[in-house]
């Protein structure tokens, strides 16, 4: 040990140099198996649309308005939350640029015309992006 200074006595400890274990234990984790995956994303999801259906505290205020929600669509093979982000930005600003057509006054024929337009900007969106690595899963019919 040394003083750093004479006017200030703090002592300056020496660092260690860490020695490298000859034979260091590598553990590698185990990866969840897909079906555990797969059920904990479904789970995550019923969480979600029941906090935009107002059954759960905790979800978007923008989502109000379209009460109930039902899941359409399921998009997975993200590599991270932030090409998620990107997708789900360039899917929701095509969808809103394509013209709609006009409303028919059948509340079923709307619903199937909504999701036909959310599957064409869907479209648009893989030829914007490499979305190759992704699973697109629609749980409703849209033809």
């Amino acid at each position: 040990m040394r003083l750093l200074t004479s006017t200030f006595r703090s002592v300056k400890h020496p660092i260690p140099i860490p020695i490298p274990d000859p034979k260091p234990n590598i553990v590698k984790p185990s990866l969840p198996s897909e079906s555990s995956a797969v059920a904990k994303s479904k789970s995550e999801l019923k969480a979600c649309l029941k906090q935009h259906n107002g059954e759960l505290s905790g979800g978007a205020k923008a989502s109000r308005a379209g009460r109930p929600w039902v899941c359409a669509c399921v998009v997975r093979g993200f590599h991270d939350q932030s090409e998620a982000c990107e997708f789900e930005f360039k899917w929701k600003m095509v969808s809103r640029k394509l013209p709609r057509k006009k409303k028919n006054k059948e509340a079923d024929d709307c619903s199937l015309t909504l999701l036909q337009h959310r599957q064409t900007a869907l479209n648009k969106v893989k030829g914007m992006l490499d979305c190759s690595h992704l699973e697109v899963e629609w749980q409703m019919s849209t033809s």
